[in-house]
């Protein structure tokens, strides 16, 4: 086992349900909107701080700032929900990088947010096996270490749990341009997964 600590991962809340959560909460419903928080914020900072590391809570709170005061406009389900909160939350990382003209980096996850981020990784895709035995910091860690486009797509295709088309929406890309960013970023990922564990 390379890393600190296995994941343990439980299924995302379906499509569906979310769909219907994020309904509710747009008509006002404010257990519906503790509901659709609760799903979707440990995947949104997890994928912040795989993009700006410590200042991820900051931006985490200007994205969901932004998703409050644009939700009743929000028309869609919950594939589209995510995809939308990703799109929300990419502008505003991109907003403080250029604000603060720094390079993305990376900083460790504290303990419960690992653990929430890792509970909501699902590992009935194939995108979750490569980092299904190390812990969530480290697989942040590595996903950092990626060329930025291979980076950006693994994390919306594994923390944030987007589909293809929804992640190339957010990126601004063509569907295969994202799969095929996701598949290398997820193959240098496992070759260096293989190479530590070799040592």
């Amino acid at each position: 086992m390379v890393g600190d600590a296995r994941l343990h991962r439980h299924s995302r809340m379906d499509d569906t349900e979310l769909g219907d959560a994020v309904a509710r909460a747009r008509d006002g419903d404010e257990a519906a909107f503790g509901v659709v928080y609760r799903e979707l914020h440990p995947m949104l900072l997890g994928y912040l701080r795989g993009l700006i590391g410590d200042d991820a809570d900051d931006i985490a709170s200007e994205t969901w700032h932004d998703i409050v005061r644009d939700l009743r406009a929000f028309r869609g389900g919950g594939q589209s929900f995510r995809g939308w909160a990703a799109t929300i939350a990419r502008h505003r990382a991109l907003d403080h990088i250029r604000r603060g003209r720094v390079r993305p980096r990376t900083t460790a996850l504290d303990e419960d947010a690992a653990e929430r981020v890792a509970e909501r990784t699902s590992t009935r895709d194939s995108e979750g096996a490569a980092l299904e035995n190390i812990s969530t910091a480290r697989a942040l860690s590595l996903i950092a270490e990626l060329p930025r486009d291979q980076a950006e797509a693994v994390l919306l295709r594994v923390v944030l749990g987007l589909n293809g088309p929804m992640a190339a929406e957010v990126l601004g890309k063509r569907p295969g341009a994202v799969r095929t960013a996701s598949h290398r970023g997820l193959m240098r990922l496992s070759e260096r997964l293989k190479g530590a564990e070799e040592k």
